[in-house]
């Protein structure tokens, strides 16, 4: 690890955390499960303001595709500043913009990039999933959405419509009126009880009769919003015959596909972009999280037939944050230039094999599944009766206490899925072999011992 002057950083963490709760909203999330003062950061390692040092295998919820302060993200902020460059100019054409614009569309999909458009948004994901709306709903003059179970979109009205989380869409009357939700395969939790290829199947036949049904209450929408793998719903992967099936079915009723890939582009799940191991190219892709290289940057990419905006159709004061292209156009780079999406892609089957097998061992590991460095393992009550897929009632309870066991052992893992039962690893792309088998080693363990001091039948 980097050595930093010892005077860097003089916190008292205790104080800090008091005063985070007295000042900060009740809505602050990541700050509740993690009660440490980071103040240091290198690679996968972050250390804390009390000294302790943790395995990071959360990454800003994916944003640090690099890592924490990662030289090549370092050297071309330093590069950028040192240069004189304006750090915000709006939407005016700078170099660094052409820059990154350059570098994103070097990546994307076959087909894609030689006839898309790019906007760029405010600073967060959301904001790019708003636009994608507004854009669709502009170009075919309809208003309706067609989103899936299990999917997350972001907090702000549309994305939030669009997100098929119940709890935080509750106390917003109205939210999603216009919002047809469609099942999305999840083998382990099947929507039609019945899991594996079959469901998958059921999904895309049920989609396709919906839409073609003149009572089925469906007005020909504006688009479909999928994730190719739900990250907050759990880290499911979209299986690739379904995603041809959805292409086909919207291309055919000329509904526009976004594809959300804010959290599972730039190498993720083991391609550049997740869309890749399909094949399917969208019509357009929403993307933010690691593009900025660790700072605030979100885009909107789409076919060049749907740019019917007029001048400020959408706009906002933060889109063009210069260090964010900067950072993002090396990182973009680094990952390809280093394959480090096929280095996600053989490093994430290590661990994948690695907690299968554990799964035989501990039987609360209800399912283990994910793509890349994209994983979840689903927490269980192995007591409870199981459904008609064979799957065990979720243990969100036994998931936190594996949260704060892994906490204690050095090593920050999130949790997501139904009932906030899964845990979910999204540990940087430069992850080394040493750091998978530490996380791995912690992870068990924690688990381990969380069931074993649990009693029988209290497990979820």
């Amino acid at each position: 690890m980097t050595t930093y002057p010892t005077d860097l950083v003089t916190v008292e963490p205790d104080a800090v955390l008091r005063r985070q709760r007295d000042r900060e909203s009740s809505a602050r999330t990541y700050a509740r499960s993690f009660p440490i003062v980071p103040v240091r950061g290198d690679g996968m390692v972050i250390e804390g303001a009390d000294g302790r040092r943790y395995l990071d295998c959360l990454s800003g919820a994916g944003t640090l595709a690099l890592g924490h302060n990662h030289p090549v993200v370092l050297e071309a902020i330093r590069r950028t500043v040192d240069s004189g460059a304006p750090l915000h100019v709006l939407d005016l054409a700078t170099p660094e913009k052409d820059e990154f614009t350059d570098a994103l569309f070097a990546t994307l999909p076959a087909g894609f990039a030689d006839r898309a458009r790019i906007h760029f948004c405010g600073p967060a994901g959301t904001d790019a999933v708003e636009a994608a709306l507004k854009l669709m709903q502009t170009a075919t003059g309809r208003h309706g959405l067609l989103a899936f179970t299990g999917a997350y979109h972001g907090m702000t009205t549309g994305a939030l419509a669009a997100t098929a989380n119940v709890a935080v869409k509750e106390p917003v009357a109205g939210i999603a009126a216009d919002v047809t939700r469609l099942p999305y395969p999840y083998p382990y939790r099947c929507p039609f009880g019945v899991g594996g290829e079959r469901g998958a199947e059921l999904s895309a036949a049920y989609t396709e009769r919906l839409l073609d049904d003149p009572a089925g209450g469906v007005v020909p929408p504006a688009a479909m919003i999928l994730e190719a793998v739900q990250g907050e719903g759990g880290a499911v992967p979209a299986p690739d015959g379904w995603l041809r099936q959805m292409r086909r079915i919207t291309a055919e009723r000329e509904i526009p596909l976004i594809v959300d890939e804010v959290q599972t582009g730039v190498g993720r799940t083991g391609t550049f972009w997740a869309v890749e191991h399909s094949g399917i190219v969208p019509d357009a892709m929403v993307l933010s999280k690691a593009i900025g290289g660790s700072l605030p940057l979100a885009v909107l990419v789409y076919h060049e037939d749907y740019d019917g905006w007029l001048p400020g159709a959408h706009t906002g004061t933060f889109r063009g944050n210069t260090l964010a292209m900067a950072a993002g156009a090396a990182t973009l780079r680094h990952v390809a230039s280093e394959d480090l999406a096929g280095r996600a892609a053989t490093v994430g089957a290590r661990m994948k094999a690695r907690l299968d097998a554990l799964r035989a061992e501990l039987p609360v590991i209800g399912d283990v599944r994910g793509r890349g460095l994209m994983l979840g393992v689903e927490l269980v009550d192995p007591e409870g009766a199981p459904d008609s897929c064979g799957a065990h009632p979720a243990a969100p309870r036994t998931a936190a206490d594996v949260r704060a066991a892994c906490l204690k052992r050095g090593l920050i893992v999130e949790l997501g899925g139904r009932y906030d039962a899964t845990v979910r690893l999204l540990p940087p792309l430069v992850i080394t072999d040493e750091q998978a088998e530490a996380v791995l080693d912690r992870l068990a363990d924690a688990v381990a011992e969380v069931t074993a001091s649990r009693p029988a039948g209290r497990r979820s």
